[in-house]
């Protein structure tokens, strides 16, 4: 997503702060992983492969793979009030037991223009991508000043979660050019609508 602009329904976000909480905002305003192709984008945008990783292996297994393990990590994310006990073991021991997954194995190698840049060993398979989103999501769930950046978003109807690592920890939005923009257009009208009344 370029600076300054607004993504589109479909087009994956990846400005939530975290792997795992990105993956988390897969599912707004409705469900963008919706095939294995978008997953695919989605990893590749996300950084789990570098530019040009082959994910032609991927399949509908996949794509449930990462839905699950999406709702395990929202579930913890936002924390026990509200969850049933047993619910919130559930998804903590899933979340555990995918991260202890072999991640790909990362090779530096020269590139056409001689620098070093990062290529796998092989091609990755679903349980080692699966494993960096949960161990992301474990690191951001026992690292105390992380989880307490945490934030819900207060835009109108908005359930995106992301880091607050701004100046003083005051970001109200997931995003200042989406639901930042359309709390200042809402105000704007409610300001006018007061000064015609």
């Amino acid at each position: 997503m370029a600076l300054g602009s607004a993504p589109s329904a479909h087009e994956p976000r990846f400005d939530a702060g975290r792997v795992c909480l990105d993956l988390l905002a897969t599912t707004h305003p409705g469900e963008r992983l919706d095939g294995v192709g978008a997953l695919c984008a989605w990893i590749a945008g996300a950084g789990l492969v570098p530019g040009g990783t082959a994910l032609g292996h991927a399949d509908d297994s996949w794509l449930t793979g990462f839905r699950e393990l999406r709702g395990h990590v929202g579930l913890l994310v936002r924390g026990t009030q509200g969850v049933e006990a047993p619910a919130y073991g559930r998804a903590l021991a899933r979340v555990n037991e995918v991260a202890r997954a072999a991640t790909p194995a990362p090779l530096a190698v020269r590139g056409e223009d001689g620098r070093l840049v990062r290529e796998l060993a092989g091609p990755p398979g679903c349980a080692a991508l699966l494993a960096v989103v949960a161990r992301d999501a474990v690191e951001l769930l026992t690292d105390p000043v992380a989880r307490a950046a945490l934030r819900e978003c207060e835009g109108d109807n908005c359930p995106l979660v992301y880091l607050d690592t701004s100046r003083g920890r005051r970001r109200r939005w997931c995003s200042s050019e989406v639901c930042g923009n359309r709390e200042r257009v809402a105000r704007h009208r409610r300001r006018a609508a007061l000064a015609r009344a």
